[in-house]
């Protein structure tokens, strides 16, 4: 599993650097998916990218907020890179429903929309991982099952990688507040592509 992140990153985008540059529209969409989240939460003005009125939406089920959110953030566009975005913000939505079963999606906290946007760009790094190398996987299996169980450790252990570059961004400082969030996740992909560049065998 590290030999092949390492090969993603040093073979497959020449390198942490060039790997990150590739990455760019994961953060610009995080940025995106920040500001439209804490939009709705405030109830705010919501000019440009991600409108959505919340009062139209109360009373809704978890699934049709998700799917409203997740076409306010990133609408359809024909391209990979935005499937695999939409496939992102919704799983990183559902997620959040998980860790706190609680949470009203149309009003998360700081620290949920803050968990929102490290699981978007956990679950981007995977997808787009998954779009360049699932075949493969695949292929060489031994069967689908085995198969599906190497992607599900690779996906779990980039949600770990991620977190962990999320923890050491926040502990030196650093805030996802409106207008820094694509900053932010830029740093916690360098910081993650490095660390899977330099596995070593």
């Amino acid at each position: 599993m590290r030999k092949s992140l390492r090969e993603y990153v040093r073979h497959g985008y020449g390198g942490a650097q060039t790997t990150t540059a590739r990455f760019g529209g994961t953060a610009s969409t995080a940025g995106v998916f920040g500001n439209t989240l804490e939009a709705v939460a405030e109830s705010g003005n919501q000019a440009g990218p991600g409108v959505l009125d919340p009062a139209l939406w109360q009373g809704r089920s978890a699934s049709e907020v998700m799917d409203a959110l997740v076409e306010a953030v990133r609408p359809v566009d024909g391209t990979q890179d935005a499937e695999a975005e939409r496939a992102s913000i919704r799983g990183s939505l559902s997620d959040v429903l998980v860790r706190y079963p609680d949470a009203d999606l149309l009003n998360l906290s700081i620290e949920q929309r803050t968990f929102a946007i490290e699981r978007f760009t956990a679950m981007d790094v995977f997808h787009r991982y998954e779009l360049d190398l699932g075949k493969t996987i695949q292929e060489k299996a031994s069967s689908a099952s085995v198969a599906v169980r190497r992607l599900r450790e690779i996906k779990d252990y980039i949600k770990e990688c991620i977190s962990a570059s999320f923890r050491k961004i926040a502990a030196s400082g650093a805030r996802l507040t409106k207008g820094r969030i694509s900053q932010v996740v830029t740093q916690a992909l360098q910081d993650t592509f490095e660390v899977f560049e330099g596995y070593v065998e």
